[in-house]
């Protein structure tokens, strides 16, 4: 679990990241929680970004995908999510404590 102090500084470091990944109309499924686990090993913070064509309301969508890739939700600001997860090999971020 994310303190507030941590979540401040991710959001820092994710504000300059372009989004990996799109959750169009198909909404989540396995096959992007699958590319999502392989992905965030390698960077431990992304953002993944939600197009109009999906209704879903963001904040469920983000819910959803951080517990199915055993991530941390960060931050949801409209349809722009923001996950973190310590890489066990490629640990780059030192969270504030």
């Amino acid at each position: 679990m994310l303190t507030g102090k941590q979540k401040r500084y991710l959001r820092s470091l994710a504000h300059h990241l372009d989004a990996v990944f799109q959750v169009g109309k198909g909404g989540v499924n396995d096959h992007l929680i699958r590319h999502i686990e392989e992905a965030i090993e390698k960077r431990e913070l992304m953002k993944i970004s939600i197009l109009n064509n999906n209704a879903d309301d963001p904040k469920e969508i983000g819910a959803a995908l951080a517990e199915q890739s055993g991530s941390e939700l960060v931050q949801v600001i409209g349809k722009t999510i923001v996950l973190y997860k310590e890489s066990r090999d490629n640990k780059t971020i030192e969270l504030p404590r």
